[in-house]
């Protein structure tokens, strides 16, 4: 655990105090955080060394960008009201904020531009990962006829081939013009149950616990922050619906940051099992669907989990008063009283 007198003499200079509130709020590159701040970049880097040694912050690469975030340190927990009652004197503060959301919007805009030239070109142009065996593995664990929300659809390819049989079938996308695109083809297509949505993969707007399957097909690795696109996935989908994710294996092809807007190098195993996990998601399973045979090999995985049921069953199983048996033994003057005071434990636990 970082050292709380240490942290402290930390958090008293007010550019490490600003740069903490940020990273409370969102991972950010160096470059992000000097757009942010208006500072240079030696003396930025010097302060997250200085966080970062503490064990306050932690650092990652992303091709030419470091990205920072704080660290899960428990010290965390214990400065935040420090830390927030601090922000209240601190006069750059309210403009940090408003520098923080122009800048992500100016990340999401940047992705979004990407998608917005390849609209109507997805049937024609090679993207990694997104072959019709991964698809088929996806499509094959369907069990119809179910409310499903495609997230990241871009044109809504996949979601097409669900509105064939599905109930009904939600499609996400943050580009505006692959939302419009795709409501067109849907049209022209005259799949009814077929509804574009234009909005982001961490807050898709979709009523909580109303979907029967989500789907992440090949959308993840582009999202500014996988696990809470996966949580937003378990907030919209009913007590026991399924999450299907289709995405990349973790590799090291570097050029696909700029070849397809890609904000991750695919994912591993273990990563996506624990987004998964965090997000309260149950019975996991992650396998390798395909492999692809051009360079640099792209490898697809596909991962599910189920939202859990609530413990009805659990509760039900209980008998509905107490028996003899179930308590230990007692003196036969207290046997009643006991009998009656626990079979009330129970009652309150149910």
């Amino acid at each position: 655990m970082a050292s709380i007198v240490k942290s402290l003499r930390l958090i008293a200079d007010e550019t490490r105090l600003r740069l903490l509130l940020l990273l409370q709020r969102e991972e950010l590159s160096v470059v992000e955080i000097q757009q942010i701040l208006g500072l240079g970049q030696s003396r930025i880097s010097m302060h997250l060394g200085q966080l970062r040694e503490a064990g306050l912050v932690k650092d990652r690469r992303a091709g030419k960008n470091i990205y920072y975030a704080l660290t899960g340190d428990p010290a965390h927990r214990q400065l935040a009201p420090i830390i927030a009652a601090s922000a209240e004197e601190l006069p750059a503060a309210a403009h940090d904020l408003v520098a923080l959301k122009l800048t992500l919007k100016k990340r999401q805009d940047s992705a979004r531009e990407y998608f917005n030239q390849l609209a109507g070109k997805f049937g024609r142009a090679y993207c990694p990962g997104r072959t019709w065996e991964g698809v088929a593995h996806l499509l094959f664990a369907l069990v119809p006829p179910l409310v499903v929300a495609d997230l990241g659809a871009g044109e809504g390819t996949i979601s097409q081939l669900l509105a064939k049989r599905a109930k009904r079938v939600i499609a996400i996308d943050n580009s505006e013009k692959m939302v419009e695109f795709g409501a067109a083809l849907a049209k022209k297509h005259g799949f009814k149950n077929l509804e574009f949505r234009h909005g982001d993969l961490a807050a898709p707007p979709i009523a909580a616990g109303t979907i029967d399957l989500a789907i992440l097909s090949q959308a993840l690795h582009h999202a500014s922050n996988p696990a809470r696109a996966v949580a937003a996935a378990h907030r919209i989908l009913k007590k026991g619906g399924r999450l299907a994710i289709l995405d990349l294996l973790a590799h090291q092809f570097e050029k696909a940051r700029e070849l397809y807007a890609d904000a991750w190098l695919g994912f591993t195993e273990a990563q996506l099992h624990g987004f998964l996990t965090a997000a309260g998601f149950a019975d996991i399973e992650i396998t390798i669907v395909a492999r692809d045979e051009k360079n640099p090999q792209f490898q697809t995985i596909l991962a599910t989990g189920v939202k859990r049921q609530e413990a009805v069953q659990k509760l039900r199983a209980r008998p509905s008063s107490p028996s003899p048996s179930a308590f230990p033994e007692k003196k036969m003057k207290k046997e009643k009283k006991v009998q009656t005071s626990d079979a009330k434990g129970i009652s309150r636990g149910s």
